[in-house]
């Protein structure tokens, strides 16, 4: 049991899992977000919480940082009641949220000019992972920084993976990671779709594709959502938004072609426009069946015939 205080901003989909993981490691993690039924929820496994960032950083030795976005990082550590205004000097941010890696890269500079060290560290694993503690960490940061961040890492992922020795590196990673996972959720949606549309029993399929070559472990973990029409938020559509932008965003500026990536992210971006933006990411599938005239869930359940 170490007993060491982490602050932990951020408890959503994946924050409560892995802060409540931190908690059976034996730390005593202090929470704090926007959701006071997310505090909440971490009170009641054995946390703390406080009502404001600054008040969560002011005697702590890590701070995790897993926000939706780059902007909302901004805020909890620079705007009012921000973390950094009294976070103790030498302590250690570590940086969960999927940004650009030019923006981790300049947080992370501001951060170490300001006597603190850094960590660049987006996971992956999903909601799964986060609840399992079985997340895949993507680390970049200094030797110093990252064993600061290493019981904590343990605590939370199954494997972690020092991609670099300088922040930027483990947000390039992530980036590649979600180009990735976003081309596939769709590809997953719209295979189903089309094998609803010619006939085909999309139980069957999908009980064939999980055991042939077109498998993918997003098309195992997506499409039974799709089957039973269960869009509950585990990773949601808005996200990929926000991440395949990233990747068409850095793409752009090295001048590199990403036709895949751009057509997902116009599919995520119809799903947001039809009312799915905070469902599940596999709920892009409903783009599809609206243009065709189908529905995946209920044709699985027989309801289509």
């Amino acid at each position: 049991m170490t007993g060491e205080k982490i602050g932990f901003i951020g408890l959503g989909a994946m924050g409560v899992g892995m802060s409540k993981n931190l908690l059976d490691a034996g730390y005593a993690v202090c929470g704090y977000d926007v959701n006071a039924a997310s505090m909440a929820a971490l009170v009641d496994a054995g946390g703390t919480a406080a009502t404001n960032p600054a008040l969560l950083a002011a005697d702590i030795s890590l701070l995790i940082v897993c926000v939706f976005s780059a902007d909302q990082a901004e805020e909890v550590l620079y705007g009012e009641d921000g973390a950094a205004e009294t976070l103790p000097k030498g302590s250690t941010v570590v940086m969960c949220t999927t940004m650009a890696p030019e923006h981790c890269r300049d947080m992370a500079a501001r951060l170490e000019a300001s006597g603190h060290l850094f960590v660049d560290a987006p996971v992956t694993g999903g909601k799964r992972g986060a609840d399992q503690g079985t997340l895949t960490v993507i680390a970049s940061g200094s030797d110093e920084a990252m064993a600061a961040a290493d019981g904590a890492f343990k605590a939370m992922g199954g494997r972690v993976y020092r991609v670099g020795n300088a922040p930027g590196a483990g947000s390039s990673v992530k980036m590649i990671n979600q180009l990735l996972v976003g081309v596939h959720v769709v590809a997953a949606a719209e295979a189903m779709a089309l094998a609803t549309k010619a006939g085909a029993d999309p139980q069957t399929v999908y009980d064939v594709i999980t055991h042939g070559g077109g498998n993918s472990v997003v098309f195992e973990s997506r499409v039974p959502y799709m089957l039973k029409e269960d869009y509950a938020p585990r990773g949601v559509v808005d996200i990929f938004i926000k991440d395949l932008g990233i990747v068409t965003d850095a793409a752009r500026s090295l001048q590199f072609p990403l036709p895949l990536a751009t057509n997902a992210l116009q599919q995520f971006l119809a799903a947001s426009a039809a009312g799915y933006g905070r469902s599940d990411d596999a709920s892009v599938v409903k783009v599809y069946e609206k243009l065709a005239g189908i529905d995946v869930a209920k044709t699985a359940s027989g309801e289509g015939d």
